[in-house]
């Protein structure tokens, strides 16, 4: 792991700091923060997928062109991204195109978060998110780790075969089940035999779901709770729609891959529960992966008709959910105005900047 003392004292010598993203996922998110609280911006984008940056022209102010993705990690990347004084801010595609090994031990700048933190998403690490969630006591769906003890519905998150930022989840009913649908998508090519040893099995748990979306940093005065957003899937989205009759006839085979967001707000009586997990969850990773969360985290969640909660997934980086800078009214009700999680992040920056804690909030 790169020394965390490195790239503070790399970011101590930055004097006009500069925000920079690889070019996917939420990349525009984090920019478009960024550019509200008049940082220089910079997008990392591999050939043939600039297109989005080039045409929304405000948001970036360079736009650094690699073969791919990972030609992030070359030397001569690294040294310009130095030079231009870029803080990295992690999303997903940040891990899944250059990997984590590469994020921990060969990303030499200063990275907004934790980098120790990532590999908890993934829930073959041994301090996963399973582990942390027990820690904030907060309440998660049960575990199945032998696919023979299948008795209720339950959802399999495997990885897919050829798309390493996609997982191939499916529901099963029964171990029965869970054999025919796993053995068919083997033969499909969708999955592999390898991934489905370390695939999760979960209960499924019926309700409403809503991801809970969080920010906090060691320089916080406490855990500000931005909003809900609810993902859209296809094929699930509006498959759905149809009457059972269509459903059962058509007999396609769904898939649950994010493909947008809608946004979504909650009843005000729940406000202290969504609240009270953000704060338990702060507090359980502070302890388990010190100095704790930097940043925005999502508790991606499902409300039973018991009206509890129940988190079934951690996004512990920018979750991806550009719907929330125009309709949250959270941040409203905190700040008097409208704002998402890329300019959290950049207003965080700034007052680190301001008050001379930057190296509090890199790794």
């Amino acid at each position: 792991m790169i020394k965390r003392s490195e790239v503070q004292k790399m970011a101590a010598g930055y004097s006009d700091i500069s925000i920079a993203a690889l070019g996917s996922h939420s990349a525009l998110e984090i920019m478009d923060g960024a550019k509200d609280e008049n940082f220089r911006t910079l997008v990392l984008c591999q050939r043939g997928r600039d297109a989005p940056y080039r045409r929304f022209s405000r948001i970036a102010d360079d736009i650094i062109m690699l073969n791919k993705f990972s030609d992030m990690l070359l030397p001569k990347v690294q040294s310009r991204l130095r030079e231009e004084s870029a803080i990295i801010v992690p999303h997903r595609a940040l891990t899944a195109y250059l990997g984590y090994e590469a994020v921990e031990n060969r990303l030499r700048l200063p990275l907004f978060g934790n980098r120790a933190l990532f590999q908890a998403e993934e829930r073959s690490h041994r301090k996963n998110q399973y582990y942390l969630l027990q820690k904030a006591r907060i309440r998660m769906p049960r575990i199945f780790s032998d696919p023979r003890d299948i008795d209720r519905p339950v959802i399999v998150k495997v990885q897919e075969k050829s798309r390493r930022l996609e997982r191939a989840f499916f529901i099963a009913t029964s171990y029965a089940d869970y054999k025919d649908k796993t053995e068919r998508k083997i033969r499909q090519g969708l999955i592999s035999r390898e991934a489905l040893k370390i695939a999760s099995i979960e209960e499924f748990v019926v309700g409403t779901y809503f991801n809970f979306n969080y920010f906090y940093t060691p320089i916080s005065e406490e855990v500000d709770f931005l909003g809900i957003e609810r993902r859209l899937q296809t094929n699930v989205h509006d498959f759905v729609s149809l009457p059972a009759k269509q459903q059962l006839e058509t007999n396609i085979e769904l898939q649950n891959i994010e493909v947008g967001h809608t946004p979504a707000s909650i009843r005000e009586s729940l406000l202290e529960k969504v609240i009270e997990a953000g704060d338990r969850f702060v507090a359980a990773v502070k302890k388990e992966y010190a100095p704790g969360i930097i940043g925005p985290f999502s508790l991606q969640s499902v409300i039973t008709r018991d009206l509890e909660i129940v988190v079934y997934d951690v996004s512990l980086r920018v979750p991806g959910n550009p719907i929330l800078a125009t309709t949250s009214p959270y941040t409203k009700y905190k700040y008097g105005t409208t704002f998402g999680v890329g300019r959290r992040i950049a207003m965080e920056i700034r007052r680190a900047q301001q008050e001379g804690k930057l190296a509090q909030i890199v790794s």
